[in-house]
């Protein structure tokens, strides 16, 4: 069977089925080369289309697409996306029966489908080797394929066997995407999956719309509600924790405080999980309170913030994390909150894994770099993108640093008490009991250990606790103090310190921050700034008539039309149906299914 219907080139697929009236950045290009058969890696920041770049050439050349996607429960709305296009698309995973699981298989043999989303467990047995060798195939798709890295933040051991891909199939084109991947773990996508003759499309990594902010912990749940209640009142969010126990107590205590939050950690059940994710894809407002295992692939376009209660333990990871925020460009928050025994948390971590010393060597390295950002005075922007080999040639003036410059004081003297401190006290203790002799506490562990007895014993009164802890953290960031090997949080000096104990060099600290830099925006939920109390009535009727057609068919609202969609209609107000095909985001055939809806819903005081 020929696949239907047929279009005459790739911009005519944008627009007639997605609705967008020209390509972004490099997509033409890439549409280009994957469709006349090329193989192809993008890097592309998250909400910068690169569905768009497999989804077009597969309905331009011949067959079915291939699309091995590592999470079996985002699956389903991908493909729902698509069938709302009048994509012929599906799904072959665990959730099917045997039934279901046969027709796609069938549909995948008589040329019914456009594209088969399946994970790379199932992709990968004899049964579905020998069904791609009896169909036609347009192209293999690989989504996230950092997951292929062996030391990235995200390994699945099952993508290291996607090389059989090319070895089976040499003709058919494969496409590998992802939106995190350094210069090393490029390396290792093309080597891992045989992609050495691919063309490489190196978007850029910024996300303009997303507002960093990183600030000092203290009581990190009251400035996360402070946060939420500031700037993302009714918001979609998502708040990531570094352990389970964190992750229930954190949704739990938002609950209590007027929040809709939801836990998610993989020591949930299997059913829980599915269902909290279900909801925070399908309803508005939802906060979901998560490990990393929750979010790669998300495609909720209308998340406006995510927040971090613990520090990220890479730049890659932080990167990922932060871009599901604002995939509809609209202005978006990037938050987190740190302190000093996150640092010595993961640094303990670390060192005391199993791992062979060059991968600890590999996860250090990542965790400085991801420092680096942490305390840096710079625009956070030009560090974020400068990690990933991308120069910002002016300050970004949309994070907090660039909004509210950081102050600085010489913190040299500070400084060279501290590392006195820890060398008198043996270098054996964390930094909770250094401080408490820096500051003349006379506790039972200090006591008992006979440190008031230092000439280091309270020479350390004119900061508060919170202040050494800044100090500390900064000096451990710079690597002035490093961890004890397996000495549960105990500090010793580097040789860096040596220079700056002999008063051969000087130190500039950067007084701490507890606070966010200003608001993103008034309002709530992607709403835009109303002219009059008309104006905002038209947004809710839209909004409501978008829930409407979502809950009839089951489906998230976002899939229907996304914020920036309604946006773009409240803006223009289309008035007939030929005027609405001329909104972004409406193709076709949702102009087909929804546009008379959306046209009574804009005019329905008129």
């Amino acid at each position: 069977m020929s696949k239907r219907p047929s279009y005459p080139d790739a911009l005519s697929v944008l627009r007639e089925v997605f609705g967008y009236p020209a390509f972004r950045g490099s997509q033409a290009a890439i549409v280009e080369h994957v469709a006349s058969g090329g193989d192809a890696l993008v890097l592309m920041p998250t909400g910068g289309g690169k569905s768009l770049c497999y989804q077009i050439p597969a309905l331009l050349r011949p067959g079915c697409a291939v699309v091995v996607s590592p999470l079996i429960a985002l699956m389903k709305d991908q493909v729902d996306a698509l069938i709302q296009l009048g994509v012929e698309a599906a799904f072959l995973n665990s959730t099917l029966d045997a039934d279901a699981a046969r027709d796609v298989e069938r549909r995948i043999l008589s040329g019914e489908l456009d594209l088969v989303y399946v994970a790379p467990e199932r992709l990968l047995t004899p049964r579905f080797q020998s069904l791609l060798e009896r169909a036609t195939i347009s192209l293999f798709a690989i989504d996230e394929a950092h997951c292929v890295s062996q030391w990235g933040h995200d390994f699945r051991p099952e993508y290291i066997g996607l090389s059989a891909l090319h070895e089976r199939f040499p003709d058919i084109p494969r496409i590998a995407l992802t939106a995190t991947a350094d210069h090393a773990t490029r390396a290792e996508i093309i080597s891992q999956l045989g992609l050495e003759g691919a063309r490489e499309f190196l978007s850029s990594f910024d996300r303009p719309n997303i507002r960093y902010t990183i600030i000092e912990k203290n009581n990190a749940r009251k400035q996360l509600l402070e946060l939420i209640r500031r700037e993302h009142s009714g918001d979609a969010g998502i708040v990531y924790c570094l352990s389970r126990k964190r992750v229930d107590e954190t949704a739990a205590w938002l609950r209590e405080q007027g929040i809709m939050a939801l836990p998610y950690h993989a020591g949930m059940d299997a059913s829980s999980r599915a269902a909290h994710q279900a909801k925070f894809l399908r309803d508005e407002g939802i906060v979901m309170v998560a490990t990393i295992a929750f979010g790669m692939g998300i495609d909720k376009p209308d998340v406006r913030f995510v927040a971090h209660l613990d520090l990220p333990k890479s730049l890659e990871g932080y990167y990922q994390e932060t871009g599901r925020a604002g995939r509809d460009g609209l202005a978006s928050s990037a938050w987190l909150a740190y302190g000093l025994n996150d640092l010595l948390l993961l640094k303990e971590m670390i060192e005391s894994s199993g791992a062979p010393d060059a991968q600890k060597q590999v996860e250090r390295q990542k965790l400085d770099a991801m420092l680096g950002l942490a305390e840096t005075t710079r625009c956070r922007r030009q560090v974020l993108l400068g990690y990933f080999g991308e120069t910002l040639e002016k300050p970004c003036g949309n994070c907090d640093n660039c909004l509210t410059p950081p102050e600085t004081w010489d913190g040299t003297e500070a400084a060279r008490k501290a590392l006195s401190a820890v060398y008198r006290t043996g270098q054996r203790f964390g930094a909770g009991q250094v401080i408490d002799v820096l500051l003349g506490k006379e506790t039972d562990k200090v006591k008992q250990n006979f440190h008031q007895k230092l000439s280091t014993f309270g020479i350390g009164k004119e900061l508060s606790e919170t202040q050494w802890r800044a100090v500390f953290r900064q000096l451990i960031a710079g690597g002035y103090l490093q961890t004890v090997p397996d000495g549960h949080g105990a500090l010793m000096l580097s040789e860096v310190a040596r220079p700056l104990l002999k008063g051969e060099t000087t130190l500039t600290l950067r007084k701490i921050r507890e606070r966010a830099a200003g608001k993103i925006r008034t309002g709530s939920s992607g709403a835009p700034e109303f002219a009059n109390a008309e104006e905002e009535a038209t947004w809710q009727r839209l909004r409501l008539c978008r829930k409407r057609l979502a809950d009839e068919q089951n489906v998230p609202a976002y899939i229907i039309f996304a914020d920036s969609t309604l946006r773009a209609m409240l803006e223009h107000r289309p008035a007939t149906l030929a005027e609405m095909a001329r909104i972004s985001g409406v193709g076709h055939e949702k102009l087909g299914r929804y546009g008379l809806a959306f046209l009574d819903a804009l005019h329905a005081l008129d």
